[in-house]
């Protein structure tokens, strides 16, 4: 169980989205891509940007700012594959000038996962 501490991060990081976040979510929720996700959620020691339970995929968004140093991305993912999920990244802007193809690298992802 997350801590209050993580929990209340999270709900403020919902208020907070940003403009990729945003864009991203209303293409996800309500299981419009075939799967549930939740936002900004509770995962180990981390609070996640997106999430699917029952299939274990993680999808993280990063701005300018993970360029200049990825090694905790590289370890956050690590650790997020031991707890079982996938993790999928894309840079900001990736979503934004992109979103179909980041929605289909994320369907690709599922049907990987469910076998397909």
């Amino acid at each position: 169980m997350p801590s209050k501490t993580l929990t209340s991060t999270a709900r403020k990081l919902r208020r907070e989205m940003t403009d990729a976040e945003r864009l991203l979510w209303t293409r996800l929720r309500a299981g419009q891509i075939g799967a549930k996700f939740v936002r900004q959620f509770p995962l180990g020691p981390f609070i996640v940007d997106f999430a699917c339970r029952s299939l274990k995929i993680v999808i993280e968004l990063d701005g300018g700012q993970h360029a200049l140093n990825t090694e905790p991305d590289v370890a956050r993912s690590e650790i997020l594959e031991a707890h079982g999920y996938s993790v999928i990244r894309f840079w900001n802007n990736e979503v934004l000038e992109n979103i179909d193809g980041v929605l289909e690298t994320i369907e690709n992802e599922m049907r990987i996962v469910r076998g397909e």
